[in-house]
């Protein structure tokens, strides 16, 4: 965490100057102004410059960071990752060994860090980030594996003649689904039930 104090002849300037040893604007800083500005006898003699102390925010990316290898290092698991920010979303990419541990039955186990993270870094912040966990490409690889079941029991409910139904998924291995049998105009797709026990089901057209 960093820390300066910064004194001026009133509170602003002493402020702009911790700013701009920063290098940042005025909403990336908390300040606590340790001493009020005084003049002294005959506004000279005696006279007390301001004091203030600006402490820079965390970001959202040293939140992840520090709260990533705080979890790692309790569960004495190796991990190294990195983190990459687009827009409003981080993306985590984590590497190491037999980190199956980390991405357990169908991914259970990374969503709920993922969850988790999320609840976390987004506290009391403003401006939200959405943070996605991926192991090693898995995420790819999942969405690879759903993408080819939709199509396969897509195929099944139109040659049965009935619906079928997906086991529970949560709602982004749902929408990938739901993605990639939006081009087909033979069957369709839609939710049912409640979280977390939500179905996709496939039933064919008339």
């Amino acid at each position: 965490m960093k820390v300066v104090e910064k004194v001026g002849k009133t509170i602003d300037e002493a402020i702009e100057l911790g700013l701009q040893e920063f290098g940042v604007l005025r909403d990336e800083v908390t300040i606590e102004v340790l001493e009020e500005p005084s003049k002294g006898l005959f506004g000279l003699i005696g006279s007390r410059p301001a004091r203030v102390r600006l402490t820079l925010k965390d970001n959202p990316v040293r939140r992840v960071d520090r709260l990533l290898k705080s979890i790692f290092e309790a569960m004495e698991i190796p991990v190294s990752f990195t983190i990459e920010e687009k827009d409003s979303v981080l993306l985590v990419t984590m590497e190491g060994e037999d980190l199956g541990v980390l991405i357990g039955r169908r991914g259970e186990t990374l969503d709920s860090l993922q969850y988790l993270i999320n609840l976390s870094i987004n506290k009391n912040q403003e401006q939200r980030r959405k943070v996605i966990l991926d192991v090693e490409g898995y995420r790819q690889r999942r969405e690879d594996t759903l993408q080819k079941l939709a199509q396969r029991l897509a195929d099944k409910a139109k040659q049965r003649g009935r619906s079928v139904v997906l086991e529970p998924m949560n709602s982004q291995e749902r929408r990938i689904i739901h993605t990639a049998l939006q081009g087909r105009d033979d069957i369709y797709t839609f939710r049912e039930g409640e979280e977390p026990f939500r179905k996709i089901i496939i039933s064919p057209k008339k």
